[in-house]
């Protein structure tokens, strides 16, 4: 499940800080309502585990974003630069 939450990540990496929340809440939640793992402390450890790949999409999300957006500056500063 570890390409889940990776992809949800990359998804929804624009709103890093709720995506954060929702994989911290949500994974243990889904995990407890489909009987994969009982109410404990391995929980935390889910809940922690699920932020960290959450966390790591929401990173290649980031970083993708700013390589466009550096990219675009680029090709209209050439292209102002050609134009005149």
């Amino acid at each position: 499940m570890i390409p889940t939450l990776i992809a949800f990540g990359l998804v929804a990496g624009r709103w890093w800080r709720s995506c954060l929340a929702v994989a911290a809440v949500g994974w243990p939640v889904l995990l407890v309502t489909t009987d994969v793992k009982a109410m404990g402390p391995g929980l935390l450890a889910a809940a922690g585990l699920a932020v960290a790949n959450t966390g790591l999409g929401v990173l290649a999300h980031q970083g993708i974003q700013r390589l466009v957006r550096k990219l675009r500056r680029v090709s209209s500063s050439y292209s102002d630069t050609r134009s005149r």
